[in-house]
């Protein structure tokens, strides 16, 4: 028997929620089987109504579906008392298949399993042996989460159809290549190849910032828009952006990197090697380098997240130089908001990530200079919200490219692959 993570009569869906005229091009049965998981369940009236097609062809294709193990027909509650059959709906079948998504992070490693239809069904954490490590190193602690997390499910690996994993830096999606992570020791490491070697299921790699921003589309504040902007303050500062429906990565996907984008030369050094980076004055090693010059106290006396506590309480109690930090990190915040508004003019932007549990980080301050920093005469103002997740969310938003390709696949009749 299944351990489902939350509300196992949970019906509402996964997956965005877009009129059918506005997705990828996708053959008529996948697009079928796409709007019944968004759907949760709906009635074989509503697909056929919701994608313009005739009784006959929802009738025939989600007949195949159901043959074929992927869709069941279930009984919906009847909207008015009487007599008769209750009405039949159709969902997807959970136990089709099984992903597994993970949140690679410096203190923490998060992994979740979900079913096909996009539901958790166990989640499992490590902390991070180290800092950095190397790419060997990295792939023992993934299969030390995957297999720790398989157990706790009952699960093996054949059990698994797909891998997706999401880690702070530059990853060319398309090829599992890590240019560039906090995390590892090296540079330009073939994540994916070294992890084909020790398990089987294909593996899809991408930053972070990209997983949580599909997470939002697919089961948060995104499902029903076709463009926003996901930022993130964290460890650095990341973002993602949806553009029609897409996930936006660049002409390499080595796009999005707002923590990189440059707010004064020669400036603070980053941990990229570079100065002056937004995330220079807004992720946490920033904020705890100014921490302990305020508080007069070494940054390896205490745990970053502590001392980053410490410097907020005395903030809120009336510290001047503590709250100017904040203040100051919050001015670069709104450069870098504005910024992203100038550049893609996106209706929501959703600021997330750890430190978003600082106030200072969306005062109204801020958002007012974001507004006077960007040219918004006769503009529609960008929309805030802010939306914290923990890791377990980011690690869900993993399981996106697993289940993507696998619908492709199981039935779309493409071939998956870790692309």
């Amino acid at each position: 028997m299944l351990n489902y993570i939350g509300d196992p009569e949970d019906t509402s869906g996964r997956g965005p929620l877009l009129r059918h005229d506005t997705v990828r091009a996708l053959p008529l049965r996948q697009q079928i089987f796409e709007y019944i998981r968004a759907s949760g369940r709906t009635a074989r009236t509503d697909i056929a109504r919701a994608l313009h097609i005739s009784a006959g062809s929802a009738t025939t294709l989600t007949a195949d579906l159901i043959a074929a193990g992927l869709l069941r027909e279930v009984d919906e509650p009847a909207r008015e008392m009487g007599r008769g059959r209750p009405p039949v709906a159709l969902e997807v079948v959970p136990h089709a298949a099984f992903v597994i998504g993970i949140k690679l992070s410096s203190r923490r490693h998060s992994a979740v399993l979900c079913d096909f239809a996009g539901n958790v069904v166990a989640t499992k954490s490590l902390p991070a042996s180290e800092t950095r490590r190397s790419i060997a190193k990295m792939v023992d602690e993934v299969i030390q989460l995957i297999t720790q997390l398989l157990d706790k499910a009952g699960k093996t690996e054949g059990d698994i159809r797909g891998v997706g994993l999401g880690l702070p830096g530059i990853v060319e999606q398309t090829g599992g290549v890590v240019r560039w992570s906090s995390l590892l020791k090296e540079g330009n490491v073939p994540l994916a190849e070294a992890f084909a070697a020790r398990f089987a299921a294909p593996l899809f790699v991408d930053n972070d910032t990209n997983m949580l921003t599909l997470a939002e589309m697919w089961f948060g504040l995104g499902r029903d828009k076709s463009d926003f902007a996901v930022v993130t303050i964290d460890n650095g500062v990341g973002m993602g952006m949806v553009v029609n429906n897409q996930l936006y990565r660049g002409a390499q996907g080595l796009g999005m990197e707002l923590g990189h984008t440059k707010v004064q030369l020669d400036g603070a050094l980053c941990r990229c090697g570079q100065r002056g980076c937004l995330e220079a004055y807004l992720g946490n090693y920033a904020l705890t380098r100014e921490a302990a010059t305020v508080l007069d106290i070494s940054s390896a006396s205490l745990e970053p997240d502590d001392l980053l506590d410490l410097l907020f309480e005395e903030a809120q109690a009336g510290n001047a130089p503590a709250e100017t930090i904040f203040r100051r990190a919050g001015r670069y915040l709104s450069v870098g908001l504005s910024n992203v508004v100038q550049l893609f003019d996106p209706p929501l932007i959703i600021l997330s990530g750890e430190r978003t549990q600082y106030d200072y980080f969306y005062a109204d301050e801020v958002m007012i200079e974001m507004s006077n920093l960007t040219l918004s005469k006769g503009r529609r103002p960008c929309r805030v919200e802010i939306h914290p997740w923990d890791d377990m969310v980011w690690a869900r938003g993993a399981t996106v490219p697993a289940l993507s390709a696998l619908s492709d696949t199981l039935v779309g009749g493409l071939d998956m692959a870790a692309t």
